[in-house]
């Protein structure tokens, strides 16, 4: 018989939704909560650890949730009023897992291909961004995508909610600025480096070798570490009054060129 959690003041349930609001504590624990089948499915099939599955029986029958989701996973019954506590989306498919995290450290990746296409975001701070960026990475099938001076939390609940649970299938990695820069010069990657005070146009440059897309935030841009570093500084022409794209766009636009160029293999 499956366990039940019937309260929100349970405090199973209470140390749950310290997990949606909370990134020490998701850190602490080395817990995150994914809400959502096809979310759960695609970490399942990117060999997330699954610890638990909250499901509210009122919104969907064990017997269907076995169908949708391996059925060998602990199971924990919870009252519509506990899912609505932890569910974060308004539309809702009555299951939630807590799972734990991956490793992201960079020095766990090892690249598949000859010639990778990797795809770096320099501190990046809001989640919508990062979990827009994180689909199109997904879309063009990056081999990596790394994070260089994180400032936010990858399992904050908007990354996966955004990311439409990319967050998953992408291979996301993270170090300080300077360790991704040496590690990509160590691997032999042309770091191509997003600016507004560039020159060379991101059209006109040759992404068909080992090359590393690299982007900051739209306050910011990059730090003049990437600029001092780079193989070539490029930027997207701008033809109306504004100066720069949203940061997910830019993004979208420099990865399809470099794609379009590789012929998208």
């Amino acid at each position: 018989m499956n366990k039940k959690l019937l309260s929100v003041n349970n405090k199973e349930v209470k140390g749950f939704y310290q997990l949606t609001l909370k990134s020490k504590y998701r850190k602490n624990s080395n817990s995150f909560l994914i809400e959502g089948i096809r979310e759960i499915k695609l970490a399942i099939n990117n060999n997330y650890e699954i610890k638990q599955l909250l499901f509210c029986p009122s919104i969907i029958k064990e017997i269907d949730l076995d169908k949708l989701i391996d059925s060998k996973i602990e199971k924990t019954e919870v009252s519509r009023e506990v899912y609505q506590k932890l569910a974060y989306r308004n539309s809702t498919e009555g299951v939630i897992a807590i799972s734990n995290f991956k490793d992201h450290n960079l020095k766990k990746l090892k690249f598949k291909s000859k010639n990778p296409l990797v795809v770096v975001i320099e501190a990046p701070e809001k989640p919508g961004n990062i979990g827009a960026i994180l689909r199109t990475t997904d879309a063009a099938n990056i081999e990596a995508v790394i994070i260089a001076n994180p400032k936010t939390d990858l399992y904050n609940p908007n990354i996966i909610r955004s990311s439409v649970g990319c967050l998953f299938t992408n291979s996301i990695y993270c170090g300080s600025t300077s360790e991704v820069i040496s590690f990509l010069k160590d691997n032999n990657i042309n770091i191509y480096a997003a600016s507004l005070q560039a020159k060379e146009q991101y059209h006109k440059q040759n992404y068909k070798e080992s090359s590393a897309i690299v982007i900051g935030t739209e306050d910011n841009g990059l730090s003049k570490e990437w600029t001092d570093n780079s193989f070539k500084n490029i930027i997207i022409p701008m033809q109306g009054d504004i100066d720069s794209l949203n940061l997910s766009n830019a993004a979208a636009i420099l990865i399809f060129e470099a794609k379009r160029q590789r012929n998208f293999s």
